[in-house]
C-alpha cells in the first residue's frame, strides 16, 4: 500500500478520510497531537502522536514512512473562538502549516491536499451560491488563516515546490454510515450534534443564533455535506494530483441550502423533538453559505452520494446514541 500522511487524522473529517483511503488501497499515516482528535478514531493505519509545530518529529515521520502525498486537516476550526483568540489560530493554522510544508519541501513530498473552508469567502453578495471564482473576503480569523495558507500553496506551486488541491468544503455533517466513527468535538459547536443532544439530554436546550437574517425563515442557511462524501472527495483529489493533473481549488457542497429551522424540522420528522431557544446573532457568522460545486464534478468526477438530509440526520442520530452509550459504559467501568 502507498503511504499517505494525514495530519489531524484522529479528528472528525480526518478519521473518515483515513477509512476511505484504506478502502482505496492507501495506508493512512495519522499525525495528530490529539488535542482535538481521539486515539480510538485511528483504526485504519498507524498513529504518530506529534504537533505540526514540531519539525523534528515531522521529519522523523516523513523519513520513516516516505508518504506519496499529504492530506492536511490539522487546524483549529471554531469561528467563535477565532474571534476571541486570534493568536491561537495564527500560530497553529498558519505557523504550523508553514512548518509542515517546509518539512515536506525539504523531503521532496509535493502532493498536498488542503482542508480549506467556505469561510474564506466571507459573506456572499445577495445570498447567491458561491463558486470558486467568488471573491474571498473572510470575516473571521479562522477563515483568514485558511485563505493565507491557500496563498502560500499557490506561491509554492509557482516555484514548483508543491502541487495542491484546496478543498473548500461547506458544513460537514453526519457520521460514518457503518457507525464506526462519528462527530465528536470538545466543545461541540456544530448545529446537528447539538440539536440531537437537545433531544436526549433533559438538561440541554439548543441556542439558535439569529432569527432575523434575510432568509426565508429568518435563520441562517448552510449547505450540509455528509462527512463520508467529504472523505471520498479527498481521496479523489489525491488520485487526481498523483496522475499529474494541474493544481486547483474546489468547493465541496450539495448546492442546496437548509436553514437552522429546516434542520430542526427534519429531526422532528424522524420522530424526535429538539428543544431550542432563539437568541441573538453570533459575531462572525454569515447568514447564507451555499456552494456551487459543479467544478468538483467536472474535475474529480465527484458528487455527493450520502448527503440527503435524512441520511445525514439518521447517521448522526445513530452515532450519538452509540457514542453516548459507549461513553456511559466506559465511565461506569472506570467507577
Amino acid at each position: 500500500m502507498k503511504p499517505v500522511l494525514v495530519t489531524g487524522g484522529a479528528g472528525y473529517i480526518g478519521s473518515h478520510t483515513c477509512k476511505n483511503l484504506l478502502a482505496n488501497g492507501f495506508l493512512p499515516i495519522t499525525y495528530d497531537n490529539l488535542s482535538n482528535g481521539f486515539e480510538e478514531f485511528v483504526k485504519w493505519g498507524p498513529l504518530e502522536v506529534g504537533d505540526i509545530l514540531d519539525k523534528d518529529k515531522l521529519n522523523f515521520v516523513i523519513n520513516k514512512y516516505q508518504p506519496v502525498a499529504t492530506i492536511h486537516f490539522a487546524a483549529f476550526a471554531y469561528v467563535g473562538e477565532s474571534m476571541q483568540e486570534p493568536l491561537k489560530y495564527y500560530k497553529n493554522n498558519i505557523a504550523g502549516t508553514i512548518n509542515l510544508v517546509n518539512a515536506l519541501c525539504e523531503n521532496g513530498i509535493k502532493n498536498f491536499i488542503f482542508s480549506s473552508t467556505c469561510a474564506t469567502y466571507g459573506t456572499p453578495d445577495n445570498n447567491k451560491k458561491i463558486s470558486e471564482d467568488s471573491v474571498q473576503k473572510p470575516i473571521n480569523p479562522y477563515g483568514f488563516t485558511k485563505l493565507a495558507i491557500e496563498h502560500l500553496l499557490k506561491d509554492l506551486h509557482a516555484c514548483q515546490k508543491i502541487n495542491f488541491v484546496n478543498l473548500r468544503y461547506f458544513n460537514a455533517a453526519g457520521a460514518d454510515v457503518q457507525g464506526e466513527i462519528g462527530e465528536s468535538h470538545d466543545p461541540e459547536t456544530h448545529l446537528i450534534p447539538l440539536a440531537i443532544r437537545s433531544v436526549f439530554d433533559p438538561g440541554f436546550i439548543l441556542s439558535v443564533y439569529g432569527s432575523n437574517y434575510n432568509t426565508p425563515d429568518g435563520t441562517a442557511v448552510r449547505d450540509y455535506i455528509h462527512v463520508t462524501d467529504l472523505a471520498d472527495a479527498h481521496c479523489k483529489a489525491m488520485n487526481y494530483l498523483m496522475q499529474g493533473n494541474q493544481s486547483t481549488s474546489l468547493n465541496l457542497g450539495t448546492g442546496t441550502g437548509l436553514s437552522v429551522l429546516e434542520i430542526l424540522k427534519g429531526i422532528s420528522g424522524l420522530g424526535f423533538e429538539p428543544k431550542y431557544n432563539l437568541v441573538g446573532n453570533r459575531e462572525g457568522d454569515p447568514e447564507y453559505l451555499v456552494a456551487d460545486a459543479s467544478k468538483a464534478l467536472e474535475v474529480l468526477g465527484w458528487k455527493p452520494e450520502h448527503s440527503s438530509l435524512n441520511s445525514i440526520l439518521n447517521s448522526a442520530i445513530n452515532w450519538y446514541q452509540k457514542s453516548s452509550l459507549w461513553t456511559y459504559i466506559r465511565s461506569a467501568c472506570i467507577l
